[in-house]
């Protein structure tokens, strides 16, 4: 109606704004909105906190996420309003969880309140007394002998709801008179509650009402490993983006069905990797019991001024996502150094246009980002919750003056090495695999309308490279497309490539389990637009070929091998170790191990070894001694697992190399 209403800053939060006045001077309103979104020229110094929005390897750089993409509406309340609530489960065992709640309350005058809480069947009243204005209070509720939310693999997801109701008093309080809340009650009863009323409170109506839903369960992170409720759980994970570029247009049956395809990849962990996403995919994630781990939107590098805003949208992060019990992980900003400057940067040996020495000496060099900005968001979300291991930083090596590091992004098998060299990698420094959230390789799609594929080999590659993520340089030291006469023929070999990787980084970080490593998360499920990326699956959710070798090597119990060398010269000796890794929480009895080793068309050498498997094992189950034979050509070693109670059946595994003269 030509007034100014306020100035909302961060895209994954509601904006309220108090209009009662406006409404009250007229009959008919109009509500004006003008939204701006900048292009961030400088991607080091970026001033948006959208995250991956605006700055991502694998996004369109020219596409603006600026725009509305939840409903504008108007909402009623009598004269006290919630303005905002957190609910955090603090702690959860068989005996007892322990709710935190904090609200701040915007009453129109003074006085005094109940507040009403209720989680699933317990209700708790508390009496406070307000100021007109904004009222902060916090109060915990007590559940006796809770029902326990679990992951998946663990078991079931019961979820409650909340519901807080705030009641105005109709008749205030004799002079004199106390607060007589404690700010901690219980299912039992109020603790340390003896002073009583002669005659109880008139109450009215309910000023307003607010619900959540939320899951009792307990999180810690010891040595890289997430325990929930006390189990000890090696989690299993793939990168998310967003569901689409336009988030408004990800539909929560879309969002729902991606939740789901991970499940049945026995996916145990999300990461929502630099974006906060819309909330269909937390509530999925607590129905389905998959694990998330959560990114601030920070990804790369960001201006000075933006630390005051980020502290501010961190708090709105933890009042907006706090009660979701499937979030088990904060971190507050997705590499720090200024990685990602612009297509066509990364090349072998070079990742984001830096070079090995580059890179490690603005990993050991203090920084604005991760030396101010991201302790500034990890410790405003740690005083927001407290319930959760909260991270720093992610892919931040070792450095000075605490040389722990974070968790760890390895290119091995695309940007730097062989995806074989993750194996002596881990045994020469197992602190930067204790967890590992980003690695994989890049393929072409299915869905290829995008790339022309009748024009090869003349394909739009600055397009493609500036706009869909492909990274020539990269593809033509790993699956070079000068060696392919069709496009098909070169899009089955990324795919194949991509597939390799997958597999063999899968198996070794399992074959590790807790010594180190304690969980990962490949790059990535699927595209949130055209583009020749890192997913597993295309943006109409059509699988790569690295699909099924993620999903085999995900399965709770597999059989694995070193992998055989990418050449093997005849007449050298191998020892090959077996390895059955086990997740299942109980132990497997009398399984067998065939190992064959192929060559020729005739020729082959036979092992068998048996016994048990230990609940949330990995067990070296023999050793192979190979002496290479003299016939130049391909071989191959496969694996076969068998016995009662292992889920899917017989597990089959296959390493291929090739023969090549002394």
């Amino acid at each position: 109606d030509g007034g100014y209403v306020g100035d909302p800053e961060g895209y994954f939060f509601p904006h309220k704004y108090e209009i009662t006045e406006a409404l009250a001077a007229r009959t008919d309103h109009l509500l004006g909105i003008e939204v701006t979104c900048s292009p961030q020229r400088d991607p080091k110094a970026k001033r948006n906190i959208t995250g991956v929005f605006q700055h991502d390897d694998s996004l369109d750089p020219d596409f603006n996420p600026g725009g509305l993409w939840r409903r504008v509406s108007i909402e009623r309340t009598g004269p006290v309003r919630i303005r905002h609530l957190r609910v955090v489960c603090r702690d959860a065992n068989d005996v007892r969880a322990t709710i935190a709640f904090r609200a701040v309350l915007d009453a129109a005058e003074a006085g005094e309140v109940t507040l009403r809480s209720s989680v699933g069947e317990t209700t708790v009243e508390d009496v406070r007394r307000l100021a007109a204005g904004e009222n902060q209070v916090e109060w915990q509720v007590r559940i006796d002998d809770p029902e326990l939310w679990w992951p998946h693999a663990l078991g079931d997801q019961p979820l409650h709801p909340v519901v807080v109701e705030v009641v105005p008093h109709l008749e205030s309080e004799a002079p004199g008179s106390e607060d007589r809340s404690d700010g901690d009650r219980s299912g039992g009863g109020s603790d340390g509650d003896s002073d009583e009323r002669n005659e109880p409170a008139l109450l009215g109506p309910v000023s307003h009402r607010v619900e959540r839903r939320i899951g009792l369960r307990k999180v810690t992170m010891r040595g890289w490993g997430l325990h929930v409720n006390g189990q000890r759980l090696f989690t299993k994970g793939i990168n998310v983006g967003p569901t689409r570029l336009d988030i408004a247009e990800a539909t929560p049956d879309r969002i729902a069905a991606d939740v789901a395809l991970a499940k049945e990849a026995n996916v145990d962990l999300l990461r929502v990797r630099g974006h906060i996403a819309r909330r269909e995919l937390y509530d999925a994630a607590d129905e389905a019991g998959l694990l998330i781990w959560q990114d601030f939107p920070l990804q790369w590098g960001y201006a000075r001024t933006i630390r005051k805003q980020a502290v501010r949208q961190a708090r709105e992060a933890v009042d907006l996502l706090g009660h979701h019990p499937s979030i088990v992980v904060w971190c507050a900003h997705n590499d720090p150094e200024q990685v990602g400057a612009g297509p066509g940067a990364a090349g072998v040996g070079n990742e984001g246009g830096r070079s090995p020495l580059r890179f490690l000496v603005g990993q050991e060099l203090p920084s604005w980002n991760r030396s101010v900005l991201d302790r500034s968001v990890k410790r405003t979300i740690d005083k927001a919750d407290g319930s959760r291991p909260v991270i720093a930083h992610s892919g931040v090596l070792p450095h000075p003056p605490m040389l722990d590091g974070t968790d760890s992004h390895l290119g091995f098998g695309w940007y730097h090495g062989d995806a074989r060299d993750l194996a002596g990698f881990a045994r020469a420094l197992p602190r930067m695999v204790r967890f590992v959230t980003e690695f994989g390789a890049r393929s072409v799609p299915e869905t290829d309308d995008f790339l022309d594929p009748k024009a090869w080999p003349d394909l739009d590659w600055d397009e493609l490279e500036r706009v869909h993520g492909l990274e020539r340089a990269v593809f033509a030291e790993r699956v070079p497309p000068a060696d392919f006469l069709t496009f098909g023929a070169w899009r089955a070999a990324t795919q194949n490539y991509q597939a390799d990787v997958v597999r063999r980084q899968v198996e070794t970080l399992r074959r590790i389990k807790y010594r180190p490593t304690g969980g990962f998360a490949v790059r990535s499920l699927a595209d949130t637009h055209p583009a020749v990326s890192w997913s597993l699956l295309d943006h109409e959710r059509v699988p790569k070929a690295a699909w099924a070798a993620f999903v085999e090597a995900c399965r709770p119990v597999i059989v694995t091998a070193d992998h055989l060398p990418a050449e093997l010269v005849a007449g050298s000796a191998h020892a090959i170790d077996v390895h059955v890794v086990s997740d299942l929480r109980e132990p497997l009895d009398e399984v067998e191990v065939t190992a064959i080793l192929r060559w020729g068309s005739t020729h082959e050498q036979r092992w068998r070894f048996g016994g048990s498997i230990g609940a949330d094992r990995c067990v070296r189950v023999g050793t192979l001694q190979i002496e290479v034979p003299d016939a130049v050509g391909p071989i191959t070693l496969d694996l076969r697992l068998r016995g009662e109670g292992i889920p899917g059946g017989e597990v089959h595994r296959s390493d291929r190399s090739r023969i090549v003269p002394r």
